[in-house]
């Protein structure tokens, strides 16, 4: 009878053993299947680092070379795509430059000669077309439209309205970054005019600004990097000098404060 209690347990009717071995088996399923969904779920910080991986691109743009040049006539003879328009321009030029430099010809007189030359073709065809059995030449009436010129007078003056208010800000001591670079834009325009006229400085512009955006859209993927690169160390390079520097230099009285 003293053994009784000692078999209840041992066999412990009520199913208590199984029970256990029921909840243990049941958490190792449920920790199995939490950890598996863990390592299938996606990491956030991945896809964000995803997300952040951008391409550089020089002068931070975002879109293709052609949109930022307005995606219209003037960007498809700028990138060449109407090849012919572009080498006309480019041919053009060239021929001007040609004149006036190496053949040292002066506007005035190449715009006299031009006049002077058409008016008397003009003028003989006019009179002796019934003598060769031609039609009458046919002068087309020349009509300048207000509207394109009032709309380039306008730009125009937005454009100076808005360099002026940089030379203000620049004269009134708020921003010693801009100054140094204005100061060494002008000292290195200035050296490079001291090497050639005004006519060989805009074919030269003329010439590099119908190259240049046509070679960096074919090798823009090779230029990039390398303009990343550049761009990173010209800015720690500028960190120390501002920190070395520019830091010291007492600044104007305006800072800080708005332009009326």
């Amino acid at each position: 009878m003293a053994e009784e209690p000692e078999n209840n347990t041992l066999t412990n009717p009520d199913g208590g053993g199984e029970s256990l071995t029921e909840e243990i088996s049941e958490n190792l399923h449920s920790h199995h299947h939490s950890s598996s969904s863990d390592s299938n779920s996606p990491k956030p910080a991945a896809s964000s680092s995803v997300k952040d991986d951008r391409v550089f691109r020089l002068f931070g743009r975002q879109k293709p070379l052609h949109s930022v040049f307005g995606a219209g006539k003037p960007a498809d003879v700028l990138l060449w795509r109407n090849k012919k328009i572009s080498a006309g321009l480019v041919g053009g030029a060239t021929a001007i430059w040609v004149l006036f430099e190496l053949l040292e010809y002066h506007f005035l007189t190449l715009v006299c000669h031009i006049s002077i030359l058409l008016l008397a073709i003009m003028f003989l065809w006019s009179n002796v077309h019934t003598f060769i059995r031609k039609a009458p030449p046919r002068i087309p009436q020349v009509h300048l439209p207000e509207e394109p010129f009032l709309q380039v007078v306008s730009a125009l003056r937005i454009e100076i309205n808005r360099g002026f208010i940089i030379l203000r800000e620049i004269a009134s001591g708020r921003d010693l970054k801009k100054f140094l670079i204005v100061i060494a834009g002008l000292w290195i325009l200035s050296i490079v005019g001291s090497w050639a006229n005004f006519v060989t400085l805009f074919y030269i512009t003329f010439v590099l600004l119908h190259t240049v955006p046509v070679l960096y859209e074919k090798y823009e993927d090779k230029i990039d990097p390398f303009a990343e690169k550049a761009t990173i160390e010209i800015k720690k390079q500028y960190a120390v000098f501002d920190a070395k520097v520019l830091s010291k230099i007492p600044r104007g009285p305006l800072k800080g404060k708005k332009l009326d």
